[in-house]
């Protein structure tokens, strides 16, 4: 054979016997057989630890540290949501922890509703505190002792603040890391103060498509429903909430838009002058989403291997893999320096794997962290002046001359994107189901799980009936999607469509 020839043959053996290392199983996903379908919880438990997004083993049950790599990827997924909302008008502050006992207790539905999760604090390690002071599992009780004194005349209204803090709800239900936790790190929650109920009802219409903006922006697919009234958040009017079939099937909600009514305002006694010298209580809204976010974006958008991170949300979004052969480790290097160089300077989170591990073990590796696009450089990459990509979500290899490097990857991170968000939204229409009756519903949800919607006259009672007798819960009703038929459970004319489903 040409001895030219012998590098080029050698870096392709190289990079196909990794290929088949990876593929034989070295990794715990396949020897243990992690299935994100078969068996999700199991799959999900392993992957969000073994790919550095969290470490569970924090003495504190529902309390995580989160490492580096998943902290990074929650704050990018974060800035994107506070870019919207000041887009939208709202400005970020920051309100304390603590909230006085006498403080929190003045709204008495608030109060019901969360007082068997909310932590207070009563002491130091020397001496009892003269009162009692609660750790916030949300905001609505210190923003609005502060609304009360900044709003004073029509002129300060509307008023559109949101902060981006840690609460603290004690779940008495089994945790599941980033998904149900005790202390949520990264509460993004919106507040709002408007001088009409009409106004306020504009402002959840906004809330919803910023939110619906967020969400498409990740990728994910989602379900927009008013919430029955029994589940309605404590203390308002009414809520819609975002929700998402998880791989299990199971439903989990992303993101609650609340209109608050009067309630907090007269409890709180926010007032405004309005132009005619009269005093009228302002009409308020809330809205918040957290950083299980992350925890569903994972879920849905990772496979067998690992996560599958979109690139505006990726840590790393370009991982150069070096393909040594003796003699070229030199120049192999030095093309993975410039092309790192290269595409830093463009922008983007690019990285060089230099560890003694093998190709296979390196491709395992960031394939299991999700990362959305892999560089490999051997020795007829040098030699030709190319580069092999390789996209995460489906592993196609493409060979790219060096000056369409940039341009290729931007593309790829466009086709990446697209492919995920179909998955998700294919997934989610798949595991909806129509049925007309109770009997008909218990058997598609015994065969095939996921959200079930029934015909509904729109009652509590026939609401109440349809959660009892199929056992599921209810998430709620979508307004705008009328009903054909008759109620599943009393008969009359259907108004709208129940949808029922298991939750997190």
């Amino acid at each position: 054979m040409n001895t030219v020839l012998l590098p080029l043959v050698a870096s392709t053996i190289i990079s196909l016997l990794a290929s088949k290392i990876d593929n034989t199983g070295e990794s715990k996903l396949e020897s243990e057989s992690l299935s994100k379908y078969g068996n999700f919880s199991e799959w999900y438990d392993y992957i969000i630890e073994a790919s550095d997004i969290i470490d569970k083993r924090y003495p504190v049950k529902g309390m995580l540290v989160w490492k580096p790599y998943g902290y990074r990827s929650l704050k990018l997924a974060m800035s994107i949501l506070e870019n919207l909302l000041e887009e939208y008008g709202h400005e970020e502050a920051y309100f304390p922890m603590l909230v006085p006992e006498e403080v929190f207790e003045k709204e008495k539905d608030f109060l019901e509703g969360f007082s068997g999760e909310t932590f207070v604090v009563e002491r130091t390690i020397r001496k009892p505190l003269m009162r009692k002071f609660l750790l916030r599992p949300t905001s609505e009780t210190v923003m609005y002792y502060m609304f009360s004194l900044w709003i004073q005349s029509y002129k300060d209204l509307p008023l559109k603040l949101f902060q981006t803090v840690n609460v603290f709800r004690y779940e008495t239900e089994h945790t599941k890391p980033i998904l149900r936790v005790r202390e949520i790190i990264r509460f993004n929650e919106s507040h709002t103060a408007h001088a009409t109920p009409e106004d306020a009802d504009r402002q959840i219409m906004e809330a919803i498509e910023i939110y619906a903006k967020f969400y498409d922006a990740l990728g994910l697919s989602y379900i927009i429903l008013k919430t029955p009234k029994w589940d309605t958040f404590a203390g308002a009017e009414y809520n819609y909430d975002f929700f998402e079939i998880m791989p299990d099937k199971k439903t989990i909600e992303l993101g609650s838009v609340i209109n608050l009514g009067q309630k907090f305002a007269k409890a709180f006694d926010i007032k405004y002058q309005k132009p005619n010298g009269s005093f009228e209580y302002v009409y308020q809204t809330c809205y918040g989403i957290s950083e299980r976010v992350i925890g569903v974006l994972i879920s849905m958008h990772g496979d067998d291997r690992g996560i599958i991170f979109p690139a505006n949300v990726a840590p790393i979004q370009v991982i150069i893999i070096p393909i040594p052969y003796k003699g070229y480790e030199e120049k192999v290097l030095k093309k993975c320096e410039e092309v790192f160089s290269y595409l830093k300077k463009n922008g983007l989170r690019v990285r060089i794997d230099k560890t003694e591990k093998t190709p296979g073990e390196k491709f395992y590796y960031w394939e299991l962290r999700g990362v959305p696009v892999r560089i490999e450089i051997g020795p007829r990459d040098v030699d030709n002046n190319t580069i092999t990509i390789v996209r995460r979500d489906t592993l196609q290899r493409i060979v790219v001359k060096d000056d369409e490097i940039l341009s290729k990857i931007k593309e790829l991170f466009e086709k990446i994107f697209e492919n995920l968000k179909k998955r998700a939204w294919d997934w989610l229409y798949k595991n909806i189901h129509q049925a007309s009756s109770i009997e008909e519903a218990n058997k598609i949800y015994e065969e095939r799980q996921g959200v079930i919607k029934l015909p509904w006259c729109g009652s509590d009672e026939c609401g109440l009936e349809i959660e009892e007798k199929t056992g599921l819960e209810g998430l709620g009703h979508d307004p705008k999607e009328k009903a054909e038929g008759s109620c599943a459970v009393c008969g009359r004319e259907a108004k709208l469509y129940f949808y029922i489903g298991k939750r997190y």
